[in-house]
């Protein structure tokens, strides 16, 4: 009989520390890590993992899977790229709690703040949930290819405590704000992880009206964090225009009761150099034993324009409006006739999209993505430099990039974190000690960006390629430092006792396809999905979930509830 369920052999095993590796077999038994050494007994399944490197699986902090996760066993695209965690209830937006007469409040928050289909929500969600935990409960219900924890979203909180008060945005009362606090307590005690918060004036809902949470009072936020009670991380997304006051939530939050406090970090072209400030400010408040990490995005966070996309240079256009609600074979077809490529060139002119107003008509921003995927373009790379040295305008290149491969190309606008136009400011946020990989947003932005490929472009392009971070430290980024982050402390690591999830990866291999779109959403709603080449198997509670970049069928994936001993 074999002693284990699992045995792989042969790999080099970087064990999520941050080290180098160590060429070693792993056994798991009944979904933990029961050996670590060379020339293990049989296992029921094997894996060679010869010339190929082996690592915790990732944990992914910043999804939001919120909606998705109730109706779909598949989280793609995280699961395509190693993802074994993923974390949900970012930036304050999800459906519990939630009494029945407030679910369109909570449907247009998430459509406007994340760019998930209404219709999509409408016709997916089964509302067999009024509470948080009841929501937990519905998400254990159904098998997954990835484990799934969640935080209780501040929207959701203030709705359910405040109703239309919270709709319009009043300050919450010390009754309203115990309260909030009560349920945040109980979450925590079914197993939430943490309380989410949005703070900034570019999360909108679906009306264009401020979210419910946009502007809370310290004292609310304060108030709420002592819910946490040192169980929960408090996750954060503001602009820091008043910077003293945003970044003093943060530290109000992890004096009152967060375990841990985070905040989305990225370079913004309005000022390109807040970044440094906060995190000298995360600096200062470790140093105060305050427990504060900044989440970033391994590369730009890009905006994808085209015929299939939310949005592309020319969707403002009446021309446009047109043809928008055709096939896209008819509306590539359209489009290549002359006579209405010079109309709609034409009402370009007067119906300029409102990104191009933003950077001032500078096509040196955009980019054609490519295959494979360029998410660092040069400046020769531009759709104003294509047009430069073919003696053309800049609509018309865009124009063209936009039938190529038959309507399915995109143009890239690398709308943060480029504002050099390099990934120099990524590099430096990246390689700090008090950051943590995340912002990939899966799950999210669905007609716009595609994000969630972030893993395998921070292994791939700053691990192997660039070389500016050791891949040990790349893998204990990905794994040990996101999995503390969220109080997650059985799993990021390869070692006796662990949860066995695992990534058996071709380094030399690993590539990240084109972005593709799918309309596989409930009601037929599209979204973007994004493979990979090289995962050569990912493992979860020691069941092999993918193989050879393709999903096995399994589905061991669970809810988490709660953090565990470190």
């Amino acid at each position: 009989m074999a002693e284990f369920d699992l045995v792989i052999r042969n790999g080099e095993v970087f064990d999520g520390a941050g080290g180098g590796p160590v060429a070693a077999d792993i056994g798991v038994k009944s979904g933990r890590i029961a050996a670590i050494g060379k020339a293990l007994a049989a296992g029921r399944e094997e894996i060679d993992a010869a010339g190929r490197i082996v690592t915790p699986g990732f944990v992914d902090v910043h999804t939001h899977y919120d909606g998705q996760a109730t109706w779909d066993s598949h989280l793609e695209p995280s699961t395509r790229h190693g993802v074994t965690t993923a974390i949900t209830g970012n930036c304050g937006v999800g459906f519990a709690p939630c009494r029945p007469k407030d679910r369109d409040a909570l449907i247009r928050l998430m459509e406007g703040v994340e760019d998930i289909p209404g219709v999509a929500l409408h016709e997916g969600l089964a509302w067999d949930w009024e509470s948080f935990p009841d929501y937990l409960d519905a998400l254990a219900a159904r098998p997954r290819d990835c484990d799934v924890a969640a935080m209780i979203p501040h929207g959701g909180v203030r709705v359910f405590v405040m109703g239309e008060r919270a709709i319009a945005r009043e300050p919450a009362e010390a009754e309203d704000i115990a309260q909030m606090r009560q349920i945040v307590s109980a979450a925590i005690d079914a197993g939430a992880i943490g309380f989410g918060t949005s703070r900034t004036i570019a999360h909108r809902t679906a009306d264009g009206e401020y979210t419910p949470m946009y502007g809370a009072l310290r004292n609310e936020l304060a108030g709420i964090a002592e819910g946490l009670k040192r169980r929960g991380v408090f996750q954060m997304v503001s602009d820091f225009v008043k910077e003293d006051d945003e970044f003093a939530i943060l530290e109000d939050a992890a004096r009152a009761g967060a375990a841990a406090a985070s905040f989305s970090l990225l370079q913004a072209d309005p000022a390109p150099e807040k970044w440094r400030s906060l995190l000298a400010r995360t600096e200062a408040a470790a140093a105060k034993g305050l427990p504060i990490r900044a989440q970033v995005i391994s590369r730009p966070v890009g905006v994808l324009m085209g015929l299939e996309a939310s949005m592309h240079p020319f969707s403002s256009t009446a021309a446009w409006r047109e043809i928008k609600h055709l096939p896209l074979a008819e509306k590539v077809s359209r489009m290549r006739d002359p006579e209405f490529r010079a109309r709609l060139l034409s009402d370009e002119k007067s119906g300029r999209h409102q990104l191009l107003t933003y950077f001032k008509d500078a096509w040196s921003k955009f980019f054609p993505l490519g295959d494979p995927p360029d998410y660092a373009p040069g400046p020769e790379r531009s759709i104003a430099a294509i047009a430069r040295g073919q003696g053309r305008a800049p609509e018309d290149v865009a124009y063209d990039l936009l039938l190529e491969d038959d309507g399915h190309a995109f143009i890239y606008l690398p709308l943060f974190n480029y504002s050099h136009g390099d990934l120099g400011a990524v590099a430096q946020m990246l390689s700090h000690p008090l950051t943590v990989p995340g912002l990939g947003d899966g799950g999210a932005h669905v007609g716009a960006i595609c994000d969630g490929s972030a893993t395998t472009y921070l292994m791939m392009h700053w691990a192997r390629d660039r070389r500016e971070l050791p891949l040990g430290r790349a893998v204990e980024m990905l794994t040990r430092r996101a999995a503390d982050l969220v109080g997650l402390h059985d799993r990021g690591s390869i070692a006796v006792g662990k949860k066995a999830d695992l990534n058996v990866i071709d380094l030399d291999r690993l590539a990240i396809a084109p972005p593709r779109m799918a309309y596989d959403l409930p009601a037929g709603g599209k979204r973007f999905t994004q493979g990979a080449r090289g995962y050569a198997a990912t493992v979860l509670s020691g069941v092999v979930v993918s193989r050879d970049d393709a999903p096995t069928g399994a589905l061991p994936g669970q809810v988490v509830r709660g953090r565990q001993a470190a």
